[in-house]
């Protein structure tokens, strides 16, 4: 008999923001409405403009019908999902492709906020407010299956906890963090109030790849026009850091309850990570632990060509996640990667059951019972 997978998580969903996601900003905001303008360096691609601020570029404006970008199409995986579905036109298509694909449950993050968007305050309250109503509107229409990690004005620590406190009313079930925010990283002490409130309202935090320093993503850009890896650069490299000044911090100590997410990074450098941390805890006088991430509540999203019971060895049982990176069609976007991890040579089921579902419902405190989707794609 094939495998059955009790049910399947997808960690890492994406939405594409557009027009629509502005119109939920309350009428006294409409002065921090992003606007649609043309790169000046590159007139065939398109920009968000928030009060001259130039931002992100606009995504659907660059998307092919299967896909996103010229990226699409190119390699054997499979990142071909309909448009009304990844930018949330059509709620009940989007559901429809889930059943297709088998997945029960898919965890949607930002597409926008992988960079910085403004350095107003006010402005950013507004935008994540806006931005955190839609996903609550989706969510409400998807019968439970589109929780949503939400978005918080880093600027406003009391405005990120009252929007946390709505966001946890409305279907959201972690925060979206960037490694870094201008000059500050995820183990900043600023960042301990929302820690804190995150842990009392059973949110985990998802630190996605993405840079929040505007400064080193220009040079970054500069430095490395052209080059293929830039995204690795930008993206990747970050969180990846990120997680080893995690695993060094005193912050599992300080917040033992506070889960931690790291998505969309492969997990390919689980052992190298581990490895890292493992000399400089030793050199303290104490061992480092074989269950060294799951101790720090930590979670990692991998990948179907990671090298998985490798990686296992470092990362223990309980915290691989699998995500499609749904509506994306970059390096990471596999929309066949639950299928892919059902299928893999070499894991017990046992271990597909926690990357598929055990793992990912802990890190994300869903209420979901063990009945599966049966599909075509079984």
């Amino acid at each position: 008999m094939s495998y059955i997978p009790p049910a399947v998580i997808d960690s890492d969903a994406h939405v594409i923001e557009s027009n629509l996601t502005w119109d939920y900003l309350e009428p006294a905001e409409a002065k921090y409405r992003p606007k649609i303008v043309v790169d000046r360096n590159n007139p065939s691609v398109k920009r968000w403009d928030v009060n001259g601020e130039i931002g992100p570029f606009v995504v659907e404006t660059v998307e092919s019908p299967d896909g996103i970008g010229t990226t699409a199409g190119k390699s054997d995986r499979n990142v071909g999902t309909p448009a009304e579905a990844r930018q949330l036109r059509d709620i009940s298509a989007r559901l429809d492709h889930m059943d297709a694909l088998g997945i029960d449950v898919q965890v949607l993050h930002t597409t926008l906020w992988l960079y910085a968007m403004t350095t107003d305050p006010d402005a950013e309250a507004a935008m994540t407010f806006a931005w955190n109503k839609w996903l609550a509107a989706t969510w409400k229409q998807s019968h439970n299956r589109l929780p949503w990690s939400c978005l918080v004005p880093m600027l406003s620590n009391d405005e990120a906890i009252r929007q946390m406190r709505w966001a946890k009313e409305h279907g959201a079930v972690a925060i979206f963090m960037r490694p870094c925010e201008a000059t500050r990283i995820v183990t900043d002490e600023s960042f301990y109030p929302i820690y804190e409130e995150a842990q009392k309202l059973d949110l985990s935090m998802a630190v996605h790849i993405a840079n929040g320093n505007q400064a080193n993503v220009e040079f970054l850009h500069q430095a490395a026009a052209g080059n293929k890896a830039l995204p690795f650069s930008v993206f990747r490299i970050p969180t990846i850091t990120t997680c080893m000044l995690l695993l060094m911090s005193d912050i599992k100590t300080i917040f033992p309850r506070l889960r931690w997410g790291f998505i969309e990074s492969s997990a390919q450098w689980v052992p190298w990570i581990y490895n890292e941390a493992a000399r400089r805890i030793e050199l303290t006088g104490k061992p480092a632990p074989a269950d060294l991430f799951e101790q720090a509540n930590i979670f990692i999203t991998c990948q179907t060509d990671d090298d998985l019971p490798w990686v296992l060895k470092y990362a223990g049982e309980n915290s691989l996640l699998i995500g499609t990176d749904y509506g994306h069609g970059d390096p990471s976007a596999d929309i066949d990667a639950t299928v892919g991890i059902r299928n893999y040579d070499g894991l017990s089921d046992r271990m597909k059951d926690n990357i598929l579902f055990h793992n990912p419902k802990k890190l994300f405190a869903l209420d979901i019972d063990g009945k599966a989707v049966r599909s075509a794609a079984e």
